[in-house]
């Protein structure tokens, strides 16, 4: 699981069939160094399905590839990307020179 920066979502005009009606969000990812400093996250763009009502600002944890469209078992989605979470606060236990560092953040609406 990744975890990223909500910046858009995404009108289809056209779809699968077994994706009518989802909702699609456009996620950055955060790599660590940005969680830990609290910087923008930097990666790539993102195309995520979203069935949490995911708005623009929201962090969130989504995962990819096989996992993505495993919430839909038995029924079989091309999904690349699923949203697994809201999240309201990030903590990072970090060990630094044999101790531990804690990183504790609220998200931001």
């Amino acid at each position: 699981m990744r975890i990223a920066e909500v910046i858009g979502t995404v009108t289809l005009s056209r779809a699968h069939p077994a994706l009518a009606r989802a909702r699609w969000i456009i996620g950055v990812p955060f790599n660590l160094n940005a969680l830990r400093h609290t910087l923008l996250p930097d990666g790539e763009d993102v195309v995520i399905f979203d069935s949490l009502g995911a708005g623009n600002g929201h962090r969130i944890g989504f995962s990819e590839g096989g996992e993505a469209a495993v919430p839909f078992l038995p029924e079989r989605k091309p999904v690349d990307a699923y949203c697994a979470c809201i999240l309201d606060r990030i903590t990072i236990h970090d060990r630094r020179g044999g101790s531990d560092h804690e990183t504790s953040q609220p998200v931001r609406d």
